[in-house]
């Protein structure tokens, strides 16, 4: 069942606000993994950040791709913790938790073949800027060597939806999807290196629009 409300939500709502009203062009969209497990890593500036990424996907690899999302956030409400659970799949994740592994559920969805989205900032940064990678992504990895963990830079989504808006105003949208970065065991140098990868991905953008 909850497979064909996320195809439902996709295609009436996801669709047509992220193609229609606000218009994507994607580069190396063949880099994108079709099937798991895969860990996809994107920037995080907007609502519409998950809806964008669940757009790039068949519908017949959709059902297999699920966000992490803080459950502190999306299950403090009986509705929205339902859509976010069943509409779109959320990994929930309890932040400050006495959990023997807090990121177990991400490793048995990988271990599920799942294509697991994680927003490797933390939370929504400033519109336009890349934040801090947090050491979570990295734990992850350490925890699942061999998954290739796939950078997604999504620019202009701040502007079109960023932190603080309620309604998405049209603003064309660019994509870049990377090849997959390595597990490294040095942490500090595997932070680094995923958010050179982003950073290059913006002076991309920076380069194709001047």
């Amino acid at each position: 069942m909850n497979r064909y409300l996320r195809w439902i939500f996709t295609l009436c709502i996801a669709y047509p606000v992220v193609w229609i009203w606000l218009g994507v062009r994607v580069s190396d969209r063949k880099k994108l993994p079709v099937e798991g497990p895969a860990i996809i890593v994107a920037n995080h500036n907007s609502h519409l950040d998950v809806l964008t990424l669940f757009t790039l996907f068949p519908l017949k690899t959709l059902v297999n791709v699920q966000p992490v999302a803080a459950a502190d956030y999306f299950l403090k409400n009986k509705v929205i913790g339902w859509f976010a659970l069943k509409v779109i799949g959320i990994i929930p994740v309890y932040r400050g938790a006495h959990l023997a592994n807090p990121l177990q559920a991400c490793i048995d969805a990988l271990a599920n073949n799942k294509i697991v989205i994680i927003f490797p900032e933390g939370t929504r940064g400033e519109p336009g800027k890349i934040s801090e990678i947090k050491s979570g992504i990295w734990h992850l990895s350490q925890q699942c060597p061999d998954v290739p963990i796939i950078p997604v830079y999504m620019h202009g989504l701040d502007r079109a939806m960023g932190k603080g808006q309620k309604i998405p105003v049209p603003f064309f949208i660019d994509i870049f999807i990377d090849n997959p970065i390595d597990y490294d065991a040095d942490k500090k140098i595997f932070k680094t290196s995923l958010l050179n990868r982003f950073v290059a991905l913006e002076q991309l953008v920076t380069r194709k629009a001047s």
